[in-house]
């Protein structure tokens, strides 16, 4: 369970120094300091179950997104997330795991977001098809169609089948929402039906 500290200061307030106990929970494991504030009290919780109350607001997405959803088949270490216009990257190394921010345009970042519980956490997740925007939009250019497939199929690994299954209206609603050439071509590949091999 998430703690900040000012939830352990008030558990703990009938202790003399309530701070100095909080110190000997972290030092004895009982609690794991996430960063300056905030704490969990379970050694096993999965990383993205905490990525939207290291930072935020945010929602997960880019690559740990395409790889929970087998759009890609790598299994992604670090927990990446989007947020924006925060105007810079962010990274948190933690015990339970790492964690990376990185802006998406604002008029695209509230849509086609899920909210999910999984018993007492929260999170919230793009749907694949917003995933996939918003990795286009981080990527460097490509230059043509064929660059485009080049990078979704060689360069993502991007599993065919999956892509193939994406709902079409979804990513065409969400391309226009996005100032990007990737996202642009996205689109244009979507519309035409070119075939992905």
């Amino acid at each position: 369970m998430i703690r900040t500290t000012q939830d352990l200061l008030l558990e703990l307030s009938d202790y003399g120094t309530p701070q100095t106990r909080i110190q000997r929970m972290v030092k004895n494991g009982s609690l794991i300091k996430i960063r300056r504030g905030l704490y969990e009290t379970d050694p096993n919780v999965p990383a993205y179950l905490l990525a939207g109350v290291i930072y935020g607001p945010s929602y997960i997405s880019f690559s740990y997104a395409l790889s929970r959803y087998g759009l890609i088949p790598e299994r992604v270490e670090t927990c990446t997330s989007a947020t924006f216009c925060k105007n810079r990257s962010k990274l948190f190394q933690t015990s339970l795991g790492n964690f990376s921010y990185r802006d998406v345009p604002k008029e695209a970042y509230p849509h086609k977001v899920h909210w999910k519980q999984e018993g007492a956490y929260s999170y919230l997740i793009a749907s694949p098809e917003k995933a996939l925007c918003d990795m286009l939009y981080i990527k460097p250019p490509a230059r043509s169609l064929g660059a485009l497939k080049e990078m979704l199929f060689a360069d993502l690994r991007l599993d065919e089948e999956t892509f193939a299954s994406l709902q079409q209206e979804k990513l065409l609603s969400l391309t226009k929402l996005y100032h990007s050439q990737n996202v642009k071509l996205l689109a244009r590949l979507v519309e035409k039906g070119v075939a992905i091999r």
